[in-house]
């Protein structure tokens, strides 16, 4: 007795297939390891209280862009680096010129004359007056600005005194708009360790349940 066996069907077309089916299920698995680890990454953000923007700095990548490979790769990165790094791992920040950290008041207006956040350097001097210095030895010093009175009204804040005001002496006051510190320190506020551990060895699962899915 003889026994003979045969392969039918086309193999180079099987592997074909086969080889697609894992170029997507690689591919399909990266993207949604890597969108998971960005979102939980910005979930720390929000639940620390940077707020929105820098969540959204949290960005990602994933390359071969706009291809599907077995070689599937996600990049996350993020637009906002120094303060991802100083809250990720707790800094002490100092002036860089070796002086004072101004550190803006609730007092002082929210951006300067350049559009940007209120500093020493953007401060509307021209419209509230000279910013002066008060050291305090011992405490922390100060910046100032004097002969100013309060605003009226749903705006609020603080302007010039006018003339009459002056004259009378009357509703004149100094108003601190910036602390001067030597040095800040952050505190550890995210872990980005723990947010990418979440999703380690996630991404077999993912590739072996998108590639059954793409059987059914």
């Amino acid at each position: 007795m003889r026994l003979e066996a045969a392969l039918t069907g086309n193999l180079t077309e099987y592997m074909k297939q086969e080889i697609a089916a894992a170029e997507s299920a690689v591919t399909a698995g990266v993207k949604e390891v890597t969108d998971g680890v960005k979102a939980d990454l910005r979930d720390q953000v929000v639940s620390a209280g940077l707020g929105q923007g820098v969540a959204r700095a949290w960005q990602s990548k994933q390359y071969p862009q706009g291809k599907k490979s077995i070689n599937a790769a996600g990049f996350i990165f993020s637009k906002a680096p120094e303060i991802i790094y100083a809250f990720n791992y707790g800094v002490v920040i100092k002036s860089s010129k070796g002086t004072f950290l101004a550190i803006p008041t609730p007092e002082a207006p929210k951006r300067g004359t350049d559009g940007k956040r209120i500093n020493p350097t953007n401060f509307p001097e021209s419209g509230l007056g000279k910013l002066r210095f008060v050291y305090r030895p011992g405490k922390i010093s100060l910046l100032v600005v004097d002969n100013l009175s309060a605003r009226t009204g749903a705006r609020g804040g603080f302007r010039q005194a006018s003339a009459s005001a002056l004259g009378k002496g009357r509703g004149i006051t100094t108003v601190v708009m910036f602390f001067l510190v030597p040095q800040v320190s952050m505190k550890k506020k995210l872990d980005i360790d723990a947010a990418v551990g979440k999703w380690d060895g996630a991404l077999a699962d993912r590739i072996i349940a998108n590639w059954q899915e793409g059987k059914n």
